[in-house]
């Protein structure tokens, strides 16, 4: 708490943060700012200046031309590229708003998927180690290549074109897998001009595998339930068995962002561009920049919920072959990086946006047109991971979200990889793990402390703030039985 104080009282002296409320906080126009900065925080979770960053990006971001409402950060917010990670922003199209691939990331459609089994946790509990094992063998995890799926160019065509579908189509799945998609799994692409030969080498070999870092595979028990028909709703119930799947669309989507920052930076003196950053690189939206790569960025998106899908294929082999349960259904999958050309009304008027959403997670409430039907009358499932050993949460979108209808993606950093990885031991955090219940399988003992509990924020916190906030309210709470990690 006195840490938090202290780095409120120097964001206040530094930026003129001011607190407006039990959850929000503004940091007013100032310098290039062209409108103000929302952070939704308790005390205890706002950032500190020192060695982070993401309250500056926060005032960087509010910067970009077209940008409306603010520049918003969410409670898990962090340092990032560009713009901090748990940063939204919305820019008005019509006039001028530009894309910024900073505002999306690296990770394009880094995403989360959630399973749910019928198998009991008790059941699961009881045979957890040779259940991760199994996980182990099918799902490929670290760094490099080694997909499930072996793509031919017409494969990869097609999963760029009509992501997760393309995969059912594949056999990597079933058809009711595809309305519990964010955008029923895929978003329109006619042209793919805007993605290099580069980026679809890196992406051949990795259709169907997690990943390194911060990407995993859990097993969970539904541990609470905060709201029963909500969580009905969603096919959860307390006791059932869960996975969660966190993994986006791996060199592919890297190669994009890097590609179009290179060729944005080369831009911006055309179109008149000055920001206070270079990993703010961005140009009009609707500039043939600006289209190009918001066409490649949805292509990458698609690439990223195949990689999910194929991975749940896996997931449902793996839970077969140990646990006689196929039949595991899909609760929902959605982005936490993306940026979506969205209708929302801004000053009285109806305005169309690009949203950018980096690090945070599109949440919309009940009666949205854009829910699947099964979900109109509850608001849409929002999976929130907890740091690696913590619980994770199923959450729903509130009405009248301030910021675009977006909420967190997770718990959040508080310590470098750098500096976890000198504060742990891969090995003493397996043993510590499980003696806590939790099974860890893992490619790399070495490079584990990264992910170290204690390098990530409480995400009860985060959570209890973005409900605070009204920007959505927990709906049941999961407890991990097995990790896999790269």
């Amino acid at each position: 708490m006195a840490r938090a104080a202290a780095a409120q009282r120097t964001a206040s002296a530094t930026l003129g943060l001011t607190r407006d409320g039990d959850y929000r906080w503004t940091i007013p126009r100032q310098a290039a700012m062209r409108v103000p900065g929302v952070v939704f925080a308790s005390e205890a979770l706002l950032p500190a200046l020192e060695g982070d960053q993401s309250l500056q990006q926060v005032v960087n971001v509010a910067a970009l031309p077209g940008i409306v409402g603010a520049s918003y950060a969410m409670p898990d917010i962090h340092w990032g590229y560009g713009f901090p990670i748990g940063g939204v922003a919305a820019t008005d199209v019509d006039e001028g708003g530009v894309v910024s691939p900073g505002g999306v990331g690296f990770d394009i459609s880094c995403g989360v998927r959630l399973m749910a089994s019928a198998v009991s946790a008790a059941e699961v509990r009881g045979r957890i180690a040779e259940l991760m094992e199994e996980l182990y063998r099918r799902v490929p995890a670290g760094q490099g290549g080694g997909g499930i799926w072996r793509v031919t160019h017409r494969d990869l065509d097609n999963v760029l074109r009509q992501g997760a579908r393309a995969a059912v189509a594949a056999g990597f799945g079933v058809d009711e897998d595809i309305v519990r998609c964010e955008d029923y799994g895929a978003l329109t692409v006619d042209d793919l001009s805007g993605i290099s030969d580069r980026a679809l080498a890196r992406g051949r070999g990795q259709l169907g595998s997690l990943g390194s870092g911060n990407h995993f595979l859990e097993v969970q028990e539904v541990e609470h339930v905060f709201d029963a028909k909500v969580a009905g709703a969603f096919g959860l119930s307390e006791g059932c068995v869960t996975v969660m799947v966190h993994s986006g669309s791996r060199g592919l989507g890297h190669q994009v962002c890097s590609d179009h920052v290179e060729r944005m930076l080369k831009a911006m003196p055309t179109y008149g561009i000055q920001l206070p950053d270079r990993q703010l690189a961005s140009t009009p939206a609707r500039s043939p920049e600006g289209e190009s790569y918001l066409t490649a960025m949805t292509a990458s998106a698609n690439f990223g919920r195949a990689n999910r899908q194929v991975m749940s294929a896996a997931v449902r082999d793996a839970f077969g072959a140990r646990l006689g349960d196929r039949d595991l259904r899909l609760v929902y999958d959605v982005s936490h990086n993306l940026a979506k050309i969205e209708s929302h009304e801004v000053d009285g008027r109806r305005r169309t946006l690009c949203v950018h959403r980096k690090g945070a997670t599109r949440a919309l409430p009940a009666g949205h047109a854009d829910l699947p039907e099964e979900f109109r009358s509850v608001g849409q499932p929002v999976l929130v991971p907890g740091s690696m050993g913590a619980f994770s949460y199923v959450l729903a979108g509130q009405p009248g979200g301030e910021a675009f209808h977006s909420t967190c993606h997770g718990s959040g950093r508080v310590m470098s990889r750098r500096q976890a990885m000198k504060q742990g031991d891969g090995r003493a955090l397996i043993d510590r793990l499980r003696r806590e219940g939790i099974h860890v399988a893992t490619r790399s003992i070495r490079a584990l402390p990264e992910e170290m509990p204690e390098a990530y924020k409480d995400v009860e916190s985060v959570v209890a703030t973005c409900e605070g906030a009204g920007l959505s309210r927990p709906i049941a709470r999961l407890r991990p039985l097995g990790v896999l990690k790269g």
